[in-house]
């Protein structure tokens, strides 16, 4: 049986985009993410969080940093009767980043490899799935992995009218997707 998701870009989808989150001090979840998250779960969704950090690859924070800060994450997720099925990360940068980061990848928003990795080791159907973000790029790999439904919030980046045709739908916060896709449940 292949499951549905829920995939999440995490700073302007989850937490406030402070540029470069790596400490707890720093995470501001963005209000009604909890119950969002909730929603998709009682739909059947799992939840996967998809996210470039190119600040590993700057050397402003390293991995164990994130492993920590995305274990909290998940616990504060799990406070709120949400499991959090995965957390996928892109340390590279194409042209800022330390010797060992600096490469174009497949995992490194918007190309698909973490979408592509997470369906694998999660038996997604990406016909079935969503992926929130706020960046293009973010709708550019779930386009690039097959995802059909693709939902780009405010919270995070700014972007274009242009640019916001490439989602199904446009609204001001993961908070508000449950409302435009379970209108009628």
């Amino acid at each position: 049986m292949k499951y549905k998701a829920v995939f999440l870009d995490r700073d302007g989808v989850i937490n406030h985009d402070h540029a470069y989150v790596h400490t707890i001090d720093e995470f501001d979840f963005i209000d009604g993410v909890f119950e969002a998250c909730q929603r998709f779960c009682q739909e059947g969704y799992k939840i996967i969080v998809v996210t470039n950090q190119s600040g590993i690859g700057r050397g402003y924070y390293d991995e164990q940093q994130f492993n920590l800060l995305s274990e909290w994450m998940c616990q504060q997720f799990a406070m709120h009767q949400v499991e959090v099925s995965g957390v996928y990360f892109c340390p590279h940068h194409p042209k800022k980043a330390l010797p060992e980061y600096l490469q174009r990848c497949d995992c490194r928003k918007p190309e698909p490899g973490m979408l592509l990795r997470a369906m694998q080791e999660h038996d997604i159907d990406p016909a079935q799935s969503i992926m929130v973000g706020d960046k293009l790029s973010d709708m550019g790999a779930a386009k690039a992995a097959g995802v059909t439904t693709k939902i780009l919030v405010r919270s995070g980046q700014k972007f274009d009218e242009e640019g916001a045709s490439e989602a199904d739908f446009v609204c001001d916060a993961l908070s508000d997707v449950p409302n435009i896709l379970f209108k009628d449940a």
